[in-house]
This record gives structure tokens, C-alpha cells and sequence, in this order.
């Protein structure tokens, strides 16, 4: 797994939206690498940066009122954040594609399915109609829908919530990009839809070697489909590592509260534990800890300093005090005299 090259480096990604009320950091200095044939889960909250994050790699935050500040981008040895549009433009969908939320708002109402699924290919590729309409076809049926011949000339009206959620994914695979970024791929889907997304995702995962960045706020679809996971809060990454190590033995309080958080159907339990407070303003804090003002484990150096993502002898990152060895030991030496 480690051998893989990485095919998407992010390096210090900065991302702000400028407002009348000031500059709100949406993403605030993340780095990650996407490796060759995996498939890496983000996970957090709305509002932590996770869809900024896919927009700002993809070259599509609105602009105004946001702008990529800072950091690096870097695919096939260029950094993206620094391409012209029209460079971009043959990047986008060619090498690195992306599916939305909410389909219905990605396809265009006007244009049946075989006309927007041929377009990308005869905007990348050298085919005529005839070749592309063939790959169209080829591809609606490797997503499973039936009739994909008929398909081709329905308009997206036409099609059920899944139908078109197979139809974005269809899309977005078309010219087999190395990189497909699934921005919360079934949030707008019942549980036997959404289960048949993600096994196709991950089928075509397999099948393909395409490299898969979901970005979800729900741990079972993180579980069930990745290998490894980035977990944001307020616009940071606070733990990253192996899912099963992470679900196993979260390094962070966040994710510890995440996990803590979510139902589990083997046990009888009264109530949920959830975790106290709110998520902060982008930009409020300055100093410190940003989970500081959330966490059962908060003492002085959390609200003075800002942490760095330490290691830890399981092989996570965490962005917690608690994993800075000096300090974890004087720490727990202090609840025990206590």
C-alpha cells in the first residue's frame, strides 16, 4: 500500500472567502497525498472544509468571493493552483473528475443524457459521434442502469434519484480520469440505493485503478468503502490514518466524539453522547486549540498554542497536545496526582 505512488499531492492548501464582514479561512493549511488506486475518505462536519477542499483541487471555488491563498496543488508535476482556466479546463474531467451531491443540479435539465455524456468525450478525446455515443452506451451499462441505449435520449426528469446519481458517476468516469473526487456521492439517497453506489464506486475502483477522494460527513460509508481517512474540523485536518486504526483507537477527541456519536445496533443504549458545543465561526479563533472550546480533555497549552499533527506509535496523526509525547506524559502525571 505504502509503495504506491502518489498521484495528487496537496501541500499547505489555503482557501479563504473574502466577505464585507472579512476573510473567512474555509481551509486553512491542510496537506495530504492521494495515493494510486486508493480510496481516501475526508470526513467532518458541515462547514469544516471538506467541499471547499474538492472545489479548490478541482478549480471551481466561486471566485469572487473565494480565492485558493496559499499552498500547492501538484498533479503530473504541475501545481493546479497556478494553471490558467483553459489548462484547467483539459485537466478537469479529462484527468481529475468529480461528482456532486445533488445530481439534479449537476445535469442539465435542457440536455438529454447521451447528449452531456458524449460532450465530455468529444471535448477530450479524438472520437467522432458515432465512437462516442458507443462509449457512452458502454459506460451507462458498466454503472448498471438498464435500457442504456433508450437512456441516452431522456432527459434527466426523467430518471429516479439513483438512476441519475449512476448517470453522474457514468459522467464523470467517461474518459476513465486517473483521480474521481465523489463530494457526498449519497446524501440525497435511501440506504439499498446508497449501498449500490458505493459497491459500484468501489467495483470501478477495482476494475479501473482510479484513485477516489470521498468526501462524506458519515462514518459508516467511510467504513464500509476507505482505506484511509482524513478527519477536518474547522478547516483543518485533526487526525488522519488508517480506518480501522482510526475507528479502533481514535487519537483525537473529535474523532473520538465523532465515533461516540453515531448508533450502534448491536448495543441497547439509552441516549447518544454528543459533542458539547458548537462548531466555531471559520476565522474566530485565533490561538489555540480550535477544538479547545469542545473538548473533556482541555487544559491550559490547548487555548495558548496551536498544535501540529503529531505521530503516534499506532501510525495515526493527531492534531492534539495529548500526542506530543513530553506533554502526554506530564499530563497524565498530573491527573494522577489529582
Amino acid at each position: 500500500m505504502d509503495s504506491k505512488r502518489e498521484v495528487l499531492s496537496v501541500n499547505g492548501l489555503r482557501t479563504s472567502f473574502f466577505t464585507d464582514g472579512g476573510i473567512v479561512p474555509a481551509v486553512d493549511g491542510i496537506t495530504f497525498g492521494l495515493r494510486e488506486g486508493e480510496i481516501l475518505g475526508i470526513v467532518g462536519e458541515s462547514g469544516c472544509g471538506k467541499s471547499v477542499t474538492s472545489l479548490s483541487i478541482m478549480g471551481l471555488v466561486p471566485n469572487p468571493p473565494g480565492k485558493v491563498t496559499g499552498g500547492e496543488i501538484l498533479y503530473g508535476g504541475r501545481d493546479l493552483t497556478k494553471l490558467p482556466e483553459r489548462q484547467m479546463r483539459k485537466v478537469r474531467g479529462n484527468d481529475i473528475a468529480m461528482i456532486f451531491q445533488e445530481p439534479m443540479t449537476s445535469l442539465n435539465p435542457l440536455f438529454t443524457i447521451g447528449n452531456q455524456m458524449m460532450e465530455a468525450l468529444l471535448i477530450h478525446t479524438k472520437l467522432g459521434k458515432r465512437k462516442a455515443r458507443e462509449r457512452a452506451v458502454e459506460m451507462l451499462r458498466l454503472v448498471g442502469l438498464p435500457r442504456a441505449e433508450e437512456m441516452m435520449d431522456d432527459y434527466p426528469h426523467q430518471l429516479s434519484g439513483g438512476m441519475r446519481q449512476r448517470v453522474m458517476i457514468a459522467m464523470a468516469l467517461v474518459c476513465e480520469p486517473n483521480i474521481l473526487i465523489a463530494d457526498e456521492p449519497t446524501t440525497a439517497l435511501d440506504v439499498t440505493i446508497q449501498a449500490q453506489i458505493l459497491k459500484l464506486m468501489k467495483d470501478l475502483n477495482d476494475r479501473l485503478n482510479t484513485a477516489v477522494l470521498l468526501i462524506t460527513h458519515d462514518l459508516g460509508v467511510v467504513a464500509e468503502t476507505c482505506e484511509r481517512v482524513l478527519v477536518m474540523y474547522a478547516g483543518q485536518i485533526v487526525e488522519e490514518g488508517p480506518v480501522e486504526d482510526i475507528f479502533n483507537d481514535p487519537q483525537h477527541p473529535y474523532t473520538e466524539g465523532l465515533l461516540k456519536s453515531v448508533p450502534d445496533m448491536r448495543f441497547k443504549q439509552e441516549r447518544l453522547v454528543p459533542i458539547q458545543g458548537n462548531v466555531p465561526r471559520p476565522g474566530s479563533i485565533k490561538h489555540g486549540c480550535r477544538f479547545a472550546a469542545r473538548c473533556p480533555y482541555v487544559f491550559d497549552r490547548c487555548t495558548a498554542e496551536d498544535p501540529d499533527l503529531y505521530g503516534t506509535p499506532s501510525g495515526q496523526r493527531a492534531r492534539c497536545f495529548l500526542r506530543d509525547g513530553k506533554e502526554a506524559a506530564a499530563h497524565d502525571e498530573a491527573l494522577v496526582e489529582s
